[in-house]
C-alpha cells in the first residue's frame, strides 16, 4: 500500500474510535460485534482489548480470518486481515483506557484481560467528500436524470 493510500485510510477512520469486528463461528456463521480501537490512527494493524474467555477470542484461535468495518459521517471503510490473540501485559498497559475499564474493571492486570491484534491485508472504502448535502443532491440528480447514483470516492486496496 502506498503512503497516500494509508493516509487516506487514516483520514477516513480518524474520527471513529469504534468499529465492528467480524469473526467466524465454528459453523461458519459470520459474527460481528462493536469494538473500541485502541490506537485510533489506523496503520497496517489494529489493536483491541478483550477477555480471554470471550467468544471472539475463541473464534480467532480457531480461525484468524477477520473483518473490521469503520463508519464515519460520510465514509465507510472495510478492512480484512488475520487476527492473533496476544498475551502481552506491557502492551496491554500501554493501550489501557477508560473504554477498556468499562468492560474489565480490574484493569490490565486482570488475568482475563487479553489483546487482539489484527494485521490488515486489504481494505476498501467509500467516501462522499461533500457530506450529506452532496449526497442528497447526487440522489436527486440521479432520480431526475435516470443516471445511476455516483456515490463519491471508492477504492480497493490490496496487499496492505
Amino acid at each position: 500500500m502506498s503512503t497516500s493510500e494509508m493516509d487516506r485510510l487514516v483520514e477516513l477512520t480518524r474520527d471513529s474510535r469504534f468499529c465492528m469486528l467480524t469473526t467466524l463461528d465454528p459453523d461458519g456463521t459470520l459474527v460481528s460485534r462493536p469494538m473500541s480501537r485502541q490506537e485510533v490512527d489506523i496503520s497496517t494493524e489494529l489493536w483491541f482489548i478483550a477477555t480471554r474467555d470471550s467468544r471472539k477470542v475463541e473464534h480467532i484461535r480457531r480461525d484468524p480470518t477477520v473483518g473490521a468495518t469503520v463508519a464515519g459521517d460520510t465514509s465507510w471503510v472495510s478492512l480484512a486481515g488475520k487476527a492473533e490473540v496476544v498475551d502481552d501485559l506491557e502492551k496491554l498497559r500501554e493501550l489501557w483506557n477508560t473504554f477498556a475499564e468499562a468492560w474489565i474493571p480490574d484493569g490490565p492486570e486482570d488475568p482475563n484481560a487479553i489483546l487482539i491484534r489484527v494485521d490488515i491485508e486489504s481494505a476498501e472504502y467509500w467516501d462522499n467528500p461533500g457530506g450529506r448535502i452532496s449526497t442528497v443532491i447526487s440522489l436527486v440528480k440521479s432520480t431526475i436524470t435516470g443516471q445511476p447514483y455516483d456515490g463519491g470516492d471508492h477504492a480497493k486496496i490490496a496487499d496492505v
